[in-house]
């Protein structure tokens, strides 16, 4: 892996992107790919991110067997809607907070495989904009912090 914080930095958006057009909880698309695969996508993400997310996007749907579902969380929102980029770079700060010794697929898997994300993922809330110091007290302790 050349730069790890841009490799998650794309994986996390790719993760992002593919849940959103699949309309998937996070933790759906991190479950299919398994770690193994998130470690593939960390490999390939310096060739990757020369390519659409549309395209990665589709070769993942499609190798990976990732159905659609119903947890739309782009149009019943309220609000203006983070982009998924901006959401991926939020994630990609989790993990490198996260992460211990250097095992970040791992911790990939277990932050979108949380309850965190699928807050994170509720737009009419503010919680995106939120320090990422609370987002991993919040992570870390299992609960949102008051």
């Amino acid at each position: 892996m050349n730069n790890i914080k841009d490799d998650l930095f794309y994986v996390c958006a790719l993760i992002e992107y593919t849940a959103r057009k699949t309309k998937n909880r996070r933790r759906a698309i991190v479950n299919a790919l398994g770690e193994k695969g998130i470690h593939k996508q960390l490999h390939d993400a310096c060739v990757n991110h020369c390519l659409s997310f549309e395209q990665v996007s589709d070769e993942l749907i499609e190798e990976y067997s990732i159905s659609e579902s119903d947890f739309d969380t782009v149009s019943n929102c309220k609000y203006s809607v983070p982009n998924f980029q901006d959401i991926g770079r939020l994630y990609s700060i989790l993990v490198l907070m996260c992460a211990e010794n250097q095992e970040y697929e791992k911790e990939v898997k277990n932050i979108f495989s949380s309850f965190i994300s699928d807050e994170i993922s509720n737009f009419n809330t503010d919680l995106y904009y939120q320090n990422p110091d609370y987002l991993k007290c919040s992570y870390q302790a299992g609960d949102l912090l008051e």
